[in-house]
């Protein structure tokens, strides 16, 4: 297999020039204009930053984006799935809420916002995984499966679970519903905290497996009836379901990669991963920490797999900033994620991915100015 091909630039500019043009121009050279947009819905996956999170990308970045896909003809829409845990993005509602607080709003990006699995994170598509070891049907949000094109717009940083967040990780977790969220991360069954539980019984009426049931005001679950849907997590108005994250990460990582496979199978997709503000951690964090290593600059492929690689490699070359959380605890390995989370090992969701067809681990650097 040849290498394949990623595009890279980085963060210098003069006058007369700008961070968003070099956008622009990289996205272009990378051969998003061969993809026939035409009247086509495109759906642009993005982290929004859970609030308080600070390291999120900026808008202006989605608005380059939307602005390139509207001038070949696409109709171009923000997207991203709720979240399993609580917090600012766990519904629809306050998913956009959060959204527009931090600054993603049809009037600084140019297009609206849609979740992909809907106002409460039940409203997805059994996707069928090719090739799938671990997932044999990805439940991947609706309004992402109805667009005509994907691309990722990604923000390159580290990750507590999976090693680090890069194309892979918003693409498979973040367009993974309520549902395949908790098949990604659990391999067991959602549970009740029966201390915040008040038993009002909204499990027990989105259930369609006779799982939960309320006694002397308080819900419990039928471990033997539930098929792991995760619905109840989202309907509880106190946040007493909580999802069992009892997963080991290696597999969780080839869970991401085939629901990756599941949401570009079939059509045209593209990739562009930013590795700036390279957070130790995840935005779905309500706070950032110090990044772990300067900025880097911005990549564009049509292959997640080289993509993630790229970057990976990019950031591995960088030295750790003294006052970051590796620099404090003076980890200076070769593999900055992996000094982070060493319980974990973010190769093997590039491994699992190759196998499975997804991309390639090889790759050509191709530098844009």
């Amino acid at each position: 297999m040849e290498p394949s091909k990623v595009f890279f630039t980085n963060l210098r500019v003069h006058n007369g020039d700008n961070l968003q043009n070099k956008l622009e121009r990289l996205i272009r050279k990378a051969g998003i204009e061969t993809i026939d947009f035409d009247g086509k819905y495109t759906a642009i996956k993005i982290h929004f930053g859970e609030p308080g999170n600070l390291a999120y990308l900026r808008p202006n970045y989605a608005k380059t984006v939307a602005d390139v896909v509207k001038s070949l003809g696409g109709k171009p829409f923000l997207t991203d799935c709720n979240t399993l845990y609580v917090g600012g993005r766990k519904n629809a509602l306050d998913h956009i809420e959060s959204a527009y607080l931090n600054g993603f709003s049809p009037f600084s990006t140019g297009c609206h916002i849609l979740i992909g699995d809907g106002l409460k994170g039940t409203d997805d598509v059994a996707v069928p995984v090719k090739g799938g070891e671990y997932v044999k049907e990805a439940k991947i949000g609706r309004a992402v499966m109805d667009a005509d094109i994907i691309i990722s717009l990604t923000h390159f940083k580290g990750h507590e679970m999976a090693g680090f967040g890069g194309a892979l990780k918003n693409l498979g977790m973040g367009c993974g519903s309520r549902a395949g969220k908790m098949e990604m991360h659990s391999a067991g069954k959602p549970f009740v905290h029966t201390e915040d539980c008040i038993g009002c019984g909204a499990c027990v009426r989105i259930c369609a497996h006779d799982a939960p049931h309320v006694k002397d005001r308080k819900a419990s679950i039928d471990q033997s009836k539930c098929v792991g849907c995760g619905r109840c997590i989202g309907v509880c108005p106190k946040d007493a379901v909580k999802p069992a994250h009892d997963e080991a990460c290696d597999i969780m990582n080839r869970k991401i990669a085939e629901y990756t496979k599941a949401v570009v199978d079939g059509r045209p997709a593209f990739h562009i991963s930013l590795v700036i503000d390279v957070s130790p951690f995840c935005d779905c964090h309500a706070e950032n920490d110090t990044a772990i290593v300067p900025d880097v600059g911005m990549f564009a492929s049509f292959d997640p797999v080289a993509l993630d690689v790229a970057c990976a490699d990019a950031v591995n070359r960088q030295p750790v900033i003294r006052d970051s959380v590796l620099g404090e605890s003076c980890h200076h390995d070769r593999d900055h994620f992996g000094a982070i989370s060493p319980d974990t090992d973010w190769k093997t969701a590039i491994e699992h991915a190759k196998r499975i067809g997804l991309g390639n681990d090889e790759y050509e650097l191709i530098e844009v100015k």
